[in-house]
């Protein structure tokens, strides 16, 4: 009787793995190529106002200058002084 448990708990094990494995191919399938992946890397900006970073598809892009929110695009830039070396 054991036997047949262990058996049966062994094709539903390879059962389960079978349906995942279908399900993340047919994932593949739908996805876009055009698209990149989610977890894809992306170009990293500062904000010209505070100096935040953020990732450069959600930055507010202005003269050239990236800002954090619309509220600091219109602020403007704020000049840094750079330390003497």
């Amino acid at each position: 009787m054991a036997k047949l448990l262990l058996l049966l708990a062994v094709i539903g094990g390879v059962a389960l793995l079978l349906k995942n494995y279908q399900r993340s191919l047919s994932r593949q399938d739908r996805d876009d190529p055009g698209q990149p992946a989610k977890s894809a890397l992306e170009d990293m900006v500062r904000c010209a106002r505070c100096g935040v970073h953020l990732p450069k598809s959600e930055g507010f892009l202005s003269q050239g200058r990236f800002y954090c929110s619309d509220e600091h695009r219109q602020q403007g830039p704020v000049e840094r002084e750079r330390p003497h070396v």
